[in-house]
């Protein structure tokens, strides 16, 4: 692990969509979310879908704005970030999302990932020296340039696909990748790939935020957990203190309902799964530490 230097920061972070007619309605998606990536760290945002954490992905990507709060990039809030310097946030901090088809154009071949990427940052970049840096960053991510080069998207298996976009966010030689969801679509042969993958760029010292709701995932290759629901954390801390002795009611029910292995469905009942009904509302925050937690009501849900 390197230094804790904190690249990317997260502070009080809340997300407001206008709903209804001439949205007269809103709908609080994100409640005062805070946490940090750091160089070398995969943080895990865990929850269930609606949770708000690919809203969380979108804020840290200026895909959409933050209505309160601020995200903080080595000091900087990216809000107030624009024209050459937001042009060096992307080179920064890039993204990869859960169905790697969808970024790419079927009429064209999925390598004109890199072209674009060459035009907008590498545009003074000779063919020869371009080339190389392509053929880096593909075995990079164990991908081999013959298998994948000149290939349009629907002749590659979506396991390339992805580490394809992988590949061309290290070209830009960031400092934090947003992976949200990025093996969900993927078959269960090609997860582990992919995973380990990840685990060998944060060994380089990339910061990765793993947007996932699958706990089994963010267990396996993170260092610290932010568990979500309904938009406010519930539970963070080192994953180790967060899994083995999970203290909020929903992290509690949430590892009780991942599917066992030793046993199957007829062996469980109803009756065995925790009862999350609690005097601890969504409003409560356990905050596990080295050695102590601290749990702070912020509020009464509704």
């Amino acid at each position: 692990m390197l230094e804790h230097v904190t690249v990317l920061e997260l502070h009080g972070v809340s997300k407001v969509y206008k709903t209804g007619t001439f949205g007269r309605g809103s709908t609080l998606a994100v409640d005062d979310v805070s946490f940090a990536v750091r160089p070398g760290e995969v943080v895990s945002l865990i929850g269930e879908s609606g949770s708000g954490k690919s809203t969380i992905g979108r804020m840290i990507l200026r895909l959409t704005n933050v209505t309160d709060g601020s995200i903080d990039y080595e000091g900087n809030d990216i809000a107030l970030v624009g024209g050459r310097a937001l042009k060096g946030y992307y080179r920064s901090v890039q993204g990869v999302f859960q169905d790697p088809f969808s970024s790419y154009n079927p009429i064209f071949k999925a390598d004109r990932v890199f072209r674009l990427i060459r035009s907008e940052y590498f545009a003074d970049v000779s063919a020869t020296d371009w080339r190389q840096r392509i053929d880096a960053s593909l075995h990079a991510v164990s991908l081999n340039p013959r298998d994948v080069l000149g290939k349009y998207p629907h002749q590659l298996s979506g396991g390339q696909l992805q580490r394809l976009l992988i590949a061309r966010a290290l070209l830009l030689d960031i400092k934090i990748l947003v992976a949200d969801e990025v093996i969900s679509m993927l078959d269960a042969s090609t997860r582990i790939d992919v995973l380990n993958l990840l685990g060998e760029l944060k060994q380089r010292g990339l910061g990765i935020l793993l947007i996932t709701h699958d706990l089994a995932l963010g267990n396996y290759i993170s260092d610290s957990a932010v568990i979500l629901r309904q938009g406010r954390v519930v539970e963070r801390g080192t994953t180790a203190k967060v899994f083995d002795n999970p203290l909020h009611p929903y992290t509690q029910e949430l590892l009780a309902s991942v599917p066992r292995l030793d046993a199957k469905w007829s062996d469980e009942t109803v009756s065995d799964l925790p009862d999350v009904a609690s005097d601890v509302g969504v409003g409560a925050l356990v905050e596990v530490e080295d050695d102590h937690f601290v749990a702070s009501v912020a509020g009464a849900s509704s």
